[in-house]
């Protein structure tokens, strides 16, 4: 007999979770469907979403404090210091530019959009965006390039500054070597 009961109770589960089920999509039938056209129509985001990273590069001081906050190191940053006769201007927030900028790269494959990176930039050049498409078939792709140096120009400046170290370097040699002729020359007797 038992046998009997429990092949009636599977057949009476069955259909109690099949009418459980059918419930559900048929209250569905009758709602209006919410399904975003995604090409064609955009979901509206939040405020503050962190997305793609962007840099003003005219803004940028070299400081390398959004390349020191960043924890998966996706941010590539080298700098040239400029001489005293080059006057590369000011930020949009009023810091004096010292330092030529021939690389500042971001690695958005790497990049876990933390937004650790903004917070310490002292002149607001790195910012968070709300652009959120950009897939791409080659990781190669995902390396944004944000300086406008040319190769020549950054070899202009590597030079410049190459030769402004070698003279500081000699008047330097030269200021120690006229202080050791001094210390050396007997002192002139008095009359």
């Amino acid at each position: 007999m038992s046998a009997v009961r429990t092949y009636f109770r599977d057949i009476w589960m069955a259909l109690f979770t099949v009418t459980v089920g059918m419930r559900v999509t048929f209250r569905h039938l009758f709602v209006p469907a919410v399904t975003l056209q995604y090409p064609d129509a955009k979901l509206k985001l939040p405020e503050r979403v962190r997305n793609r990273l962007y840099v003003n590069i005219d803004d940028c001081i070299g400081c390398d404090q959004c390349s020191l906050a960043c924890p998966v190191d996706c941010i590539t940053i080298e700098t040239i210091k400029s001489t005293a006769d080059q006057d590369l201007g000011q930020t949009s927030t009023g810091h004096k530019k010292r330092l030529h900028v021939p690389r500042f790269d971001i690695d958005i494959a790497k990049c876990c959009y933390c937004g650790l990176c903004v917070y310490p930039c002292p002149t607001e050049c790195i910012v968070m965006t709300d652009v959120y498409e950009f897939s791409e078939s080659d990781r190669h792709n995902l390396i944004y390039n944000y300086s406008r140096m040319t190769s020549t120009e950054i070899e202009e400046a590597k030079a410049k500054f190459k030769k402004a170290e070698e003279e500081a370097a000699a008047k330097k040699a030269a200021a120690v070597a006229a202080a050791a002729q001094k210390k050396q020359e007997p002192p002139k007797a008095s009359s």
